[in-house]
């Protein structure tokens, strides 16, 4: 039987990319509302009602109102990729690789939000030495990503490509959320089962797509006897049986001199890297994806696949 998608948002950045990975699939029927017409409340509820599944790609208070357009219809799922309900108790968060049963919840809900590009590196990356107990209560976690600069949407892409442009951006690298309250943070916390929130600071480049997200930690503020190797040992064992979130063997980390953002475009997939001199005090975690495939796009399209398996 052939499943009803609507992506409610087809137009923007994250829709256009979600359709482009769903061209040619005879598995599914794109429900489409004409560009002129996505501001018509009435039309959006049909198709948001006609839907087996619904691919939310707004602002939070747009897919807050989407999702009310559905509230009686148990029909429709919902997958959300705004930062609404990313930590809400009774939506599942769409980043099966994050622990061993993510997957099934995913597969089983009504309700997915779909993770932030951000976070899912940085969740990737802390969640399994919280749930290994290497990563201690109380540590003190600082979070440092670059991001290509599409995952700002149509907006900020106007801004670095349109020299015309009543606000462009000529800088070729930026910092912001410097009041250090970036909305991410929350699902950081709670996704990552850390006990205190992270101190995040994001940047973008002047490039579109691409994203790494490095978490530096002292070992010797970790679990006693906490080594490189037993840090890397953690992901590996966590990662385990699947390939869409791959753990790099320390001894190819260690022959690379770089590492680039822009290693990933256009892949659904992420990597993650564990850098560090044996014996040393230092390990910083690397991971690299895509902000518009693994951190996006890719999940959502990836989500909703394991809804319609259910």
């Amino acid at each position: 039987m052939t499943a009803k998608i609507f992506i409610d948002g087809e137009h923007g950045t994250t829709g256009l990319q979600i359709r482009t990975r769903m061209a040619g699939r005879r598995d599914v029927e794109l429900l489409s509302i004409p560009e002129a017409e996505r501001r018509n409340a009435a039309l959006r509820e049909d198709l948001l009602n006609a839907a087996d599944v619904a691919i939310l790609c707004l602002p939070d208070d747009a897919s807050k109102e989407a999702v009310k357009m559905v509230a009686g219809n148990n029909k429709v799922r919902i997958i959300d990729t705004s930062t609404a309900f990313r930590v809400a108790n009774d939506w599942a968060y769409g980043f099966a690789e994050m622990d061993r049963s993510q997957a099934e919840k995913i597969r089983s809900a009504r309700y997915v939000a779909n993770p932030g590009c951000y976070p899912t590196g940085a969740i990737g990356l802390l969640r399994p030495l919280r749930a290994a107990g290497i990563l201690p209560d109380g540590y003190p976690v600082t979070v440092n990503a670059v991001s290509g600069y599409t995952g700002g949407g149509k907006q900020l892409i106007a801004q670095m490509e349109d020299a015309g442009h009543p606000e462009h951006i000529t800088a070729n690298n930026f910092l912001y959320g410097l009041p250090l309250k970036h909305k991410h943070v929350p699902e950081m916390k709670v996704h990552g089962l850390l006990d205190r929130s992270p101190l995040f600071s994001p940047s973008v480049g002047r490039f579109a797509q691409g994203m790494i997200v490095q978490v530096p930690l002292f070992l010797e503020d970790m679990a006693n006897g906490t080594t490189v190797e037993s840090v890397h040992n953690a992901l590996v064992a966590h990662y385990a049986g699947q390939n869409i979130v791959t753990v790099v063997p320390l001894a190819e980390s260690a022959k690379l001199p770089r590492v680039d953002a822009e290693d990933l475009v256009g892949q659904d997939t992420m990597k993650i890297f564990v850098f560090g001199t044996p014996g040393g005090a230092h390990v910083n975690l690397v991971a690299l994806l895509d902000n518009l495939g693994k951190g996006a796009s890719g999940a959502a399209v990836q989500n909703m696949d394991l809804m319609l398996s259910a």
